[in-house]
């Protein structure tokens, strides 16, 4: 009787396993192909470089300062509206971009002197006013696209919209 049971349990365990396989492959063959939908640029995605970007990275990178010894930082606070408020030496300018087609409201490029592209980026969302108190935000920091001394940094209100934020911006080196 015992024996029973058991061809009867592995049989109907190997069916189980049929028809799940069965079904999933009936399901997946069913669903029609992915085509890739033309679409609004994300807003997550980097403006492009343009000319003058270009040209004003290729004159901070001859600038005269050597970049910080390992183990120090190169920092920057900058302001909602793009302005570098304090920074480091090595810190050559930040701007905000100016939001249109393919540009977020809360997008910033900060230059540096040196090449920072395979450098540690930390940015939190931070002023330097009186009262010293952020907005509520949220931050994040990259390489800027084929500029190596530049990193990009994008903003966001606490509900996750894109939003002009100031920020403090710390590479360690």
């Amino acid at each position: 009787m015992a024996t029973f049971f058991k061809r009867k349990a592995t049989v109907v365990a190997l069916a189980a396993l049929s028809l799940s396989l069965a079904g999933g492959g009936i399901a997946a063959a069913a669903q029609p192909e992915a085509k890739p939908q033309p679409g609004p640029r994300h807003s997550t995605a980097q403006p492009p470089v343009t000319a003058v970007e270009r040209q004003a990275a290729r004159t901070a990178m001859r600038a005269t300062l050597a970049p910080p010894a390992a183990g120090q930082v190169a920092w920057a606070v900058v302001a909602a509206n793009g302005t570098l408020l304090q920074h480091s030496g090595n810190v050559v300018s930040s701007f905000r971009f100016t939001p249109g087609i393919g540009v977020s409201p809360g997008q910033y490029q900060v230059l540096l002197d040196y090449n920072v592209s395979a450098k540690a980026y930390v940015a939190t969302i931070g002023t330097n006013d009186t009262a010293n108190v952020p907005p509520a935000g949220e931050v994040s920091v990259a390489p800027r696209t084929l500029t190596p001394n530049a990193v990009f940094v994008q903003t966001r209100s606490s509900s996750g919209s894109a939003s002009d934020r100031p920020f403090h911006l710390v590479i360690a080196n």
